[in-house]
């Protein structure tokens, strides 16, 4: 993939004043790509925009060499704009609208006009005296018209053609050929037939459909004002020790942000502390709220929940997420689709023969009838109806649209090509860890010795000895161990043994957890070991890390005692909620899937497994530069390929590929490689975002086939003077009108249900937290002094249940649906993950009493499970 986002390829956005057609953007970019430097221009008739890329290109000769060929430009300067001058500046740009008085002053002049011919369809013959239409006609030629002429000789002095050169010329000939009839008396006593009505009525016609086309067009950029409406204007800051507010521009990196219950979040920051509920739907798509703590990221633009919340500033000003995405897409609304490349060619040669066409069209009527009052007629309406405004906009508005509601949604398209190229995908490799997984180890299984006890002292001695430790297994280990109601014991004389594991005293003995060679260089007995070999095999088949647990009772300071293997713990990464759905999705859409992974071939196959991939579908033990191998050989046999990622490693792949998905979640190098951006870690999105490229592509294509038949069949009708040029004004103002409207259907389109906006189905399927049985009773707790003699002991019935609860949205849905267990059993434990709506029960009441209090309290208990 070609990248211009560099120093040496500078972009530069300019606003565009004066274009009308499909042949003012190719003229002005014709002139863009004629100054020196300059490398490509792209200039978007919707928005009115051209990016300009170039190696050392001044704006000031950009702007000459539009001037020069007949508009107006303006530099838009968004790098360095502070938010609020931005925000404005995007804001009058999103609502520069045409003026109604000019499109209402024409209506008035013209209806008297086009009176006589609308009653001749009543039976009623009656005219108007030729000097009143006269009176009538000329303002509305020459002053409410006065921007066709304008823009004509612009057009004319740059050697090229537009629409506003065929609707002057042809108005022109209509209203000339009625003044050389009115002076010669051609029209009786001045109350014949003339053709004042033809000029004018075409005049207001065009007017009212560029009038229309701009409020339609305007209503295309609804997703851009929707996320500029989320910026903050001020900012509750606090500095020595005092809460004061600021404007947004004054606000900087490392201030400390108060952001209380209801309020916006003003800028990207990380929370120190607080807790509460942040509302991102409109920058994510996530629809339920998202709980934060102290080290969550926030981001600019969320709404806070109920809590309060001291934010740490991290980004400011263009360097936002949310500026960042706001630039994003305009990016992608301002650069062409590849299928833009025919309009572009037909637009080049469409007003020259169309010209030649109309005077065709005039002499040949002229010479073979006479009639030359008809012939320049014709020819007028050939000249009107052939205006290449919806070909202009098919295109365009399309990719305008599109990509806006994919934003809505948390899918930011980077350009049109890969909107365009998405649409036509066949295959879609995706990275494993971090992308189908949650790309962070969890504890999976604890699996204790004969001599170590139950299950739940074998996690609280893990739990015990690394407290005091960063590592991703220790936070695994601790997550478990919370999540399971353990108490924490105290360790003494902890550290690490780099590269085999931690130790710690613990109640007066030494407890170590870590690798195979640590528990050799210890001396555990070998036959310790052996009985959990098997087990330990399995779960390193499966790709998983085995940690050992070994006690040494030295309580008497007898250092020869030897460590006595208590257990293992095996962790690995869990596959995300809504994966296995999102694959499956894919493949009912007929695209092949594949994973892509570094990790090794047991790890790579377990999660193919429960993903319901067969091998052939899974590469593993590849380095990165293997990866981008791998897609290029599935592209070379034309397959179009897309790779979804998140990590620096897969930037290689998502360059190599077709299309390019990377999660918002990862690095940014991910990002700026890929063509699309997920918003969410949701594998679901990928599909989405297909569907969305689909419907937005067969939009263009119903566009474009409108806009080419329009013309294919009106052209030819006014040649043979089937359609007179009051109705070619009103067909061509209805072709560009249906053309976005046709377009502005896409805001229509939604996820499927239950994948990107969080719904049931992604999440149904979440891996529930590792459950260890209650604590043993009294009666089967042995007495003995020493644990380590302890024989396993019988486990009661297992009383914890996993439910997943729709509608919850807030912590007082938590307090309600937790009142609602509480009633059936007082003793209950409940844990609620608000933003999965999973809860976890710790009760000996019956499932369906306590789903059945659930249900009551107003929250549908959709999925429920025993462990």
């Amino acid at each position: 993939m070609k990248d211009f986002n560099d120093e040496a390829t500078a972009a530069l956005q300019f606003d565009i004043r004066g274009m009308t057609c499909a042949s003012c953007v190719a003229r002005v970019e014709k002139a863009l790509r004629a100054v020196p430097g300059v490398v490509d221009a792209s200039v978007n008739l919707a928005t009115e925009k051209a990016s300009v890329r170039g190696v050392d290109v001044q704006p000031d000769a950009i702007a000459a060499a539009v001037v020069k060929a007949g508009y107006e430009a303006s530099r838009v300067d968004a790098a360095h704009a502070s938010a609020p001058a931005l925000q404005a500046a995007q804001g009058a740009r999103a609502t520069r609208l045409p003026s109604w008085w000019p499109v209402a002053a024409a209506t008035a002049l013209s209806l008297p006009l086009a009176a006589p011919m609308l009653l001749q369809l009543f039976g009623i013959d009656w005219s108007l005296d030729g000097r009143v239409q006269l009176l009538l006609a000329t303002p509305v030629q020459f002053w409410l018209g006065a921007r066709f002429y304008r823009a004509g000789w612009k057009a004319l002095r740059a050697g090229a053609g537009n629409m506003d050169l065929l609707v002057a010329i042809g108005t022109t000939a209509a209203y000339a050929l009625s003044v050389w009839m009115l002076a010669g008396g051609a029209a009786g006593a001045g109350h014949g037939h003339l053709y004042f009505e033809s000029s004018a009525v075409v005049i207001t016609l065009v007017l009212l459909g560029k009038w229309l086309e701009g409020r339609a067009k305007r209503q295309t950029v609804g997703a851009i004002r929707a996320l500029e409406a989320l910026r903050a204007t001020e900012a509750l800051v606090r500095r020595g020790g005092r809460d004061v507010t600021v404007a947004l521009d004054a606000l900087r990196v490392g201030d400390l942000m108060v952001v209380r219950p209801g309020e916006r979040v003003a800028a990207d920051g990380r929370v120190v502390e607080g807790i509460s509920q942040l509302d991102e739907s409109l920058i994510t798509g996530e629809s339920l709220p998202v709980e934060k703590g102290a080290g969550a990221r926030v981001t600019g633009g969320a709404v806070n929940g109920d809590g309060l919340l001291l934010v740490e500033v991290t980004a400011v000003g263009a360097a936002s997420m949310l500026n960042r995405i706001i630039r994003m897409v305009e990016d992608a609304q301002a650069v062409k689709a590849p299928i833009q490349r025919l309009v572009d060619r037909v637009s080049a040669v469409f007003v020259p023969a169309v010209l030649l066409v109309s005077l065709v069209t005039l002499l040949g009527w002229g010479l073979a009838t006479g009639d030359w009052q008809q012939a320049l007629l014709n020819a007028v309406a050939v000249q009107v109806i052939a205006c290449p405004c919806a070909l202009g906009l098919a295109t365009p508005t399309g990719i305008m649209v599109g990509t806006g509601a994919a934003a809505r949604h948390g899918i930011l398209i980077k350009d049109a090509e890969a909107l365009e190229t998405a649409h036509a995908l066949q295959a879609v490799a995706f990275d494993k860890t971090g992308t189908l997984t949650e790309g962070k180890p969890q504890l999976v299984a604890l699996e204790a010795a004969a001599a170590g006890g139950d299950a739940r002292r074998l996690l609280g001695l893990a739990w015990a000895v690394q407290q005091y430790s960063a590592h991703p297994l220790a936070r695994a280990v601790a997550s478990a161990a919370q999540a399971n109601g353990l108490a924490l014991a105290p360790a003494v004389d902890a550290g690490a043994l780099p590269g085999r594991g931690v130790q710690a005293r613990v109640d007066g003995r030494m407890v170590y957890l870590g690798n195979t060679r640590m528990m050799r260089e210890l001396g555990v007995a070998s036959a310790a070991m052996a009985a959990l070999a098997p087990l330990a095999a399995g779960h390193e088949a499966e790709g998983r890390t085995v940690s050992w647990l070994a006690l040494r009772d030295d309580a008497d300071n007898n250092a020869d005692d030897t460590p006595q293997v208590l257990g293992l713990l095996a962790f690995g990464d869990r596959v995300k909620p809504g994966s296995t759905q999102a694959l499956a999705r894919l493949r009912r859409m007929g695209i092949e899937v594949m994973m892509l992974t570094g990790d090794n071939t047991g790890s790579a196959h377990a999660v193919a497994r429960e993903l319901g991939l067969d091998a052939s579908s899974v590469v593993a033990d590849v380095l990165p530069a293997d990866k981008a191998d791998a897609v290029r050989s599935l592209m070379a046999d034309g397959t179009r390929v897309a790779m979804v990622g998140d990590g620096i490693n897969d930037a290689p792949a998502l360059a190599a590929a077709d299309v390019g998905f990377a999660l918002a979640g990862g690095t940014d190098v991910a990002m700026h490689t890929a063509g699309v951006t997920l918003m969410r870690g949701d594998p679901g999105l990928v599909a989405d975002a297909i569907a969305i490229s689909q419907r937005t592509y067969r939009k263009i294509r119903q566009n474009l086939v409108w806009a080419f038949v329009y013309n294919v069949i009106g052209i030819p009708l006014a040649a043979f003077g089937l359609l007179n040029p009051v109705l070619a004004g009103a067909a061509m103002a209805l072709s560009s009108v249906s053309v976005v409207g046709n377009a502005l259907l896409l805001r229509r389109w939604q996820p499927a249900p239950g994948t990107a906006d969080g719904g049931p189905a992604a999440r149904i399927d979440a891996a529930p937290a590792l459950v260890l049985p209650p604590a043993p009773s009294p009666e089967t707790v042995s007495n003995s002094s020493n644990p380590a003699q302890d024989a396993p002991q019988p486990r009661e019935k297992p009383t914890m249940y996993q439910l997943t609860v729709e509608d919850m949205t807030c912590k007082h849905c938590v307090g309600r649906v937790t009142k609602a267990v509480q009633g059936v059993d007082p003793e209950a434990k409940v844990e609620i993950d608000l933003p999965t709506g999973k809860v976890s029960i710790d009760s000996g009441a019956e499932l369906d009493r306590i789903a059945a209090a659930i249900d009551e309290a107003g929250y549908p208990v959709t999925a429920r499970a025993g462990i």
